[in-house]
């Protein structure tokens, strides 16, 4: 059986593929250590993070900031570590020169002196455009739960 695919990301595209996979890698690595500031300014000043499980998206870098920062202090509260695992990621370079991302993401509880369990898992979809830097920002993120409608 031979595997033909009509969406494959070319040689050129390997090096997009690397920098938006470290985009991602620092970004998990911010939000898992509860630097709720550091992760924040990963998103445009007017990004949106949607979620199925949330009754409204949160709009803005500083509403996002907000969020992150009361979930970290509950996480470290209840003495839980998470971890969010990305994999499987389809990168898009769209004309306009942004990215659209989507993989699939694992979030990983441990409470301490426990053992890990898969808390959740869901798909990821970004669209990510470039900063005054260069680097990568979330324009747009909708998280949807696999066990949610």
């Amino acid at each position: 059986m031979s595997f033909t695919s009509t969406s494959a990301t070319p040689a050129t595209g390997s090096a997009l593929q690397a920098e938006v996979q470290q985009f991602y890698a620092r970004q998990m690595h911010l939000l898992d250590n509860g630097e709720a500031d550091a992760w924040a300014e990963t998103f445009t000043e007017d990004g949106v993070f949607a979620a199925n499980a949330h009754p409204e998206p949160a709009r803005g870098r500083e509403t996002i900031r907000t969020a992150a920062a009361k979930a970290a202090a509950q996480r470290a509260e209840e003495g839980i570590q998470v971890r969010h695992w990305l994999g499987m990621l389809d990168v898009r370079p769209q004309e306009d020169g942004s990215v659209v991302a989507r993989s699939y993401a694992l979030i990983v509880n441990t409470p301490l002196g426990g053992s890990p369990q898969v808390h959740l898992s869901t798909t990821c979809e970004d669209l990510l455009v470039r900063g005054e830097d260069g680097g990568w920002l979330v324009s747009n993120r909708q998280v949807k739960r696999d066990d949610l409608a």
